[in-house]
């Protein structure tokens, strides 16, 4: 069996907040890609997690929040699925949000820790929001967070604002350099133009210290 069929307990968990003009029937068209992977022909009847203790899909409207914490049987070929939900909640999100995916390998035992095979578990963050500033925005937070956290094993938070200024500066080069891959192309603009248009538009990350 090759590992494109080996079978995954695939466990999905975000938090995205939307924007306000999203409603029920926007939400499951966005998620179509992960109710219809696990058999169902609604959000109502996909969002329920393979974990009753877990919430599932959630679409709180009174919050405009989407929130993940599902789990479904599942293959290598997933991780189309998660690109094209991502692609879909980018169009309805209304900041930048982390979503972080667990392959759990549902086949390694104990035998296959003996023999010293290796677990074909796999983790990954995946970012999404309106436009790449609030995505670079989510990245640099989560990078933040984790520095931060390691760090303070061994200085004091009040210590750190230097280390928090060089991430800042190196997403904010990170910005500047994606507004000018937009820009190639396009012709001259005068000094006191407005920033590019369209996905992106002319947003800086803001820098939280």
């Amino acid at each position: 069996m090759s590992s494109y069929h080996t079978p995954f307990e695939i466990h999905v968990h975000g938090d995205v907040l939307l924007r306000n003009d999203v409603d029920m029937p926007a939400v499951q068209e966005a998620l179509k890609p992960l109710w219809k992977y696990a058999g169902a022909r609604s959000l109502t009847e996909g969002a329920r997690s393979l974990y009753e203790e877990e919430p599932g899909i959630r679409f709180e409207a009174a919050e405009h929040r989407l929130q993940l914490c599902w789990t479904v049987r599942g293959a290598e070929d997933f991780r189309q699925v998660l690109d094209d939900m991502c692609m879909n909640i980018n169009e309805v999100s209304a900041a930048g949000a982390q979503i972080e995916v667990t392959f759990y390998d549902t086949e390694y035992d104990e035998e296959d820790e003996e023999r010293g095979t290796e677990s074909r578990d796999d983790f990954v963050i995946l970012f999404v929001g309106p436009d790449p500033a609030s995505i670079m925005q989510a990245q640099r937070d989560l990078l933040v967070q984790d520095v931060v956290n390691l760090m303070e094993r061994h200085f004091d938070g009040s210590e750190l604002g230097g280390v928090v200024s060089e991430i800042d500066k190196l997403f904010g080069q990170r910005f500047e350099d994606l507004v000018s891959s937009l820009e190639l192309g396009k012709p001259p603009k005068g000094s006191g133009g407005s920033g590019p248009q369209g996905h992106g538009g002319g947003r800086r990350p803001r820098h939280l210290h």
